[in-house]
């Protein structure tokens, strides 16, 4: 009895769901029916063209095939554009400006001139003296620079702290180091105005250079 009812009732149901179904096909709920009766319509067309292009796809293979044997029987020149164009014969303008461009590529332009030193802009006379990365003779950071640099890890002596030149200013002291060329990377303390201080890896360099009055070249 169970199982019969069950069964009625799914019956019942299924019943329902297709007299809901025939209602919305035949009401063309959000038209439904029209869209598929005419993309019908148009599959319909496209499956009878595609016939007729099966039917006429060898001849139309052949045509193409003879119409590209009339191209170069009739009209080479055309069928051959370019290797017609590599067989024209060059004038000796041409020849001239494509042996010059030979040649350039292996020709010797020599050497650029040196430029000559620049001359500094300014010279001073002002007391040095001289510095290392210690603690009582910095800061708390004695290897880090005013501009940031690690002169510990750079470990070369080419900088000097002054407090009256931009950093990144260049300069140089002939009667001390000669050529060499000198880096403003730091500050000294504010009391020190027309003073400059050479940064120096060893503290007994430092010590035994003492205070010197000197010329400096600014670049």
């Amino acid at each position: 009895m169970t199982n019969k009812r069950l069964t009625k009732g799914l019956n019942t149901k299924r019943t329902q769901i297709k007299k809901v179904i025939t209602q919305l096909w035949d009401n063309d709920f959000g038209y439904f029916h029209s869209i598929v009766f005419f993309t019908s319509k148009i599959l319909v067309k496209w499956t009878t063209k595609m016939v007729h292009v099966r039917k006429y796809a060898l001849d139309a293979s052949a045509v193409a095939f003879v119409g590209m044997i009339g191209m170069y029987v009739f009209f080479p020149v055309m069928a051959n554009a370019d290797f017609a164009k590599d067989q024209v014969p060059m004038d000796h303008k041409t020849v001239a400006l494509m042996m010059n461009a030979m040649e350039n590529e292996t020709k010797s332009y020599g050497k650029l001139p040196a430029s000559k030193e620049a001359e500094p802009f300014k010279t001073m006379m002002i007391p040095i003296t001289a510095y290392t990365s210690e603690v009582g003779q910095t800061d708390d950071t004695p290897c880090i620079t005013a501009s940031g640099m690690d002169v510990c890890e750079r470990n070369t002596e080419d900088i000097v702290a002054a407090n009256f030149l931009p950093i990144g200013t260049r300069v140089k002291i002939p009667d001390l180091y000669g050529d060499r060329i000198f880096t403003v990377q730091d500050r000294m303390n504010k009391r020190y105005d027309k003073h400059m201080d050479v940064w120096l890896k060893d503290l007994k360099q430092a010590k035994q250079f003492g205070l010197k009055y000197t010329k400096i070249e600014v670049f």
